[in-house]
């Protein structure tokens, strides 16, 4: 079989990896961290840093590998476009329509000349009236370095901006328009710039109001959401003249309108996929990594009513040391992937997390007690 190389080796990247080894292909993963957990576990990992390119040109010469996969995080697809100049892997976009996806100003800038709905940038010396607002790095992740101003709080902006440009790549922030309301996710599969197959996702941050840490699958979203942000993502698709494969999608819904806030091309973390296929029997790792290896879509039928399911984070909006986390209230748990160990100094959200808990109920009342429980911080208490 095909010489494949993972370009990740957190734990999110498990069940790609597992996929990849399932069809028989000759896998590697490349990853620095000797401590993640397909560092690990997997047969052939290559402790290397992914973001030095000329070693991991090197690499992929040396090993004679066929196809790239990218992992779950965004410097993970920013290294494949940057190793795919030539074109040579297939279902990788070229390293500048990635950088117009993930770069958020310069999407912004995009999105606003092809009508899409995006927050209004702001020039930092006109904001007058217009609060709340909101400081973000343009290429950072999970919430990092973001701040909300409110009325009054003028002064600061400076500190701020400051503050976002120490978690930029580049050491740049942008300042725009706070749009309140509902965040969801659209996870869609492109096909020749057309959506084949998407799901709608509600998601919330209980520990830390920037970085979601509790989600579950909406079979019934708002028709003209829906219609909204599908049209969005084909509009974008066609513009940029996307390959096939997955696009996922973060927005904010609010009365009919939608705000597209920010997009990738890679699979989401902290194992989003299983959230997608325990609740929908939709086979989103496999048809996510498909286009990679030049394979058309193979979707599964799914299941015939939705299984009630919701992904949960399990971290704390404080430091603290980990002893035991104490459930308040009878589960079915699904599934917990462990990430720390009893006895470990956790950071707050989003630089610590217990686990990644994936908890079943038998329909949709129990399903809405459980996550409003969840959403107020009732569902277990962390022991020190």
């Amino acid at each position: 079989m095909s010489k494949v190389l993972l370009v990740d080796t957190n734990f999110s990247a498990i069940p790609i990896h597992d996929y990849l080894v399932s069809e028989g292909h000759e896998l590697f993963v490349v990853g620095g961290n000797s401590q993640d957990a397909l560092a690990k576990s997997a047969g052939r990992y290559v402790p290397q840093d992914y973001s030095d390119l000329d070693r991991m040109r090197a690499l992929i010469e040396e090993l004679e590998i066929n196809y790239l996969i990218p992992g779950c995080n965004d410097q993970s697809y920013r290294v494949c476009s940057s190793l795919n100049d030539d074109g040579r892997y297939p279902g990788i976009d070229c390293l500048d329509t990635s950088e117009t996806i993930n770069h958020k100003q310069r999407f912004r800038e995009f999105a606003q000349t092809h009508d899409l709905p995006v927050p209004c940038l702001l020039d930092t010396q006109k904001i007058g009236a217009r609060w709340p607002i909101i400081v973000k790095p343009v290429d950072a992740f999970s919430g990092r370095g973001v701040r909300i101003l409110r009325k009054g709080q003028v002064e600061e902006l400076e500190a701020a901006m400051r503050q976002a440009s120490e978690y930029s790549r580049t050491g740049s922030c942008l300042v725009e328009d706070y749009v309140e309301g509902q965040l969801y996710s659209h996870s869609a599969f492109l096909e020749r710039q057309n959506i084949v197959r998407d799901v709608i996702v509600e998601e919330h941050g209980t520990a830390n109001p920037f970085v979601v840490d509790t989600s579950r699958v909406i079979p019934d979203p708002s028709p003209t959401m829906l219609q909204t942000v599908r049209e969005s993502i084909t509009t974008l698709a066609r513009a940029l003249n996307l390959h096939d494969g997955l696009i996922h999608t973060q927005f904010i819904h609010s009365g009919e309108k939608i705000w597209l806030v920010e997009i990738t091309r890679r699979c989401p973390g902290d194992l989003y996929s299983q959230l997608i296929e325990l609740s929908t029997g939709l086979n989103y790792v496999e048809n996510y990594v498909r286009p990679f290896l030049g394979l058309p879509y193979r979707f599964a039928p799914g299941f015939d009513k939705p299984v009630w399911m919701m992904r949960h984070t399990i971290s704390s909006p404080e430091p603290f040391t980990l002893n035991a986390v104490c459930f308040l209230v009878p589960l079915h748990i699904e599934k917990l992937v462990s990430i720390s160990l009893t006895g470990d100094r956790l950071k707050a959200s989003p630089f610590g997390r217990v686990a990644i808990l994936f908890v079943r109920t038998d329909d949709r009342k129990h399903m809405d007690e459980l996550f409003g429980r969840t959403l107020e911080r009732r569902l277990y208490t962390l022991q020190n």
